[in-house]
């Protein structure tokens, strides 16, 4: 028993490492995507910004799929720790981030490439025909900007804290944290829904910075720390058990 519970601590102490970095890669490439398309996506006349910088828009792409994939990793890799505590939470974290979400930054990047042909057409066309090209450049555009992902990464972070706070498996502070922070994150999700918001205004950002900052405290956290070795050892008995 005393061998199983070793090595339960040192699987969960590789694995908080893991996790640890992959919240920083998806963060990263997070913040670059929308440095590489913010300036284009955003721009008065969109669609020409589009035709001339699509490499912008390819490469944002690229970075949201990063993100995407190291983010999916993250349930994947918590679910056999997670289950012991309570598995349908466990399970359903896997749904929402690992996943859902991935289906919602998916869709998000096609609709930025699909700004690349029709920003091509848009640059090609007669001028009594731009109104037409700007409504679908703007449909296309409003894909990333629907609050469906912040509900879906949302609902999923307030499970997975949830569940750190219940087993202790990091310092409760930090999961305290992070549910505050995410409830501020679903806020944005109805603000946008009611149109009293956008998903580049100031008081988005700012609503969403606690989350930011917090997500990266705990991949800190992780990296040098680790999951509460006691934590560990308590979720291995419980699954011996059952």
């Amino acid at each position: 028993m005393n061998t199983n519970k070793a090595s339960s601590k040192e699987t969960g102490r590789k694995t908080a490492i893991v996790v640890g970095l992959l919240y920083i890669v998806g963060t990263v490439a997070g913040v670059l995507s929308v440095v590489f398309t913010g300036p284009v996506l955003n721009a008065t006349d969109a669609l020409m910004q589009v035709s001339a910088n699509q490499n912008q828009i390819v490469i944002g792409a690229l970075f949201v799929l990063l993100m995407g994939f190291a983010l999916a990793m993250v349930p994947l890799l918590m679910f056999p720790i997670l289950k012991k505590h309570n598995e349908v939470l466990a399970l359903g974290y896997v749904v929402f981030r690992g996943a859902l979400e991935p289906v919602t930054l998916f869709a998000t990047v096609i609709s930025w490439l699909l700004l690349i042909p029709l920003s091509h057409e848009y640059a090609k066309a007669a001028v009594p025909q731009a109104a037409y090209f700007h409504t679908v450049g703007t449909l296309l555009r409003s894909v990333g900007d629907l609050p469906l992902a912040v509900f879906v990464f949302g609902l999923g972070a307030l499970i997975f804290y949830s569940v750190l706070y219940q087993t202790k498996l990091i310092p409760r502070w930090i999961s305290v944290w992070g549910l505050i922070a995410i409830v501020l994150h679903l806020t944005t999700g109805f603000l946008i829904m009611f149109g009293l918001q956008t998903g580049f205004d100031i008081s988005n950002s700012i609503m969403n910075f606690p989350i930011f900052l917090q997500e990266m405290v705990m991949a800190v956290w992780l990296i040098a720390k680790g999951f509460d070795p006691v934590a560990i050892a308590s979720l291995s008995g419980k699954a011996e058990m059952d």
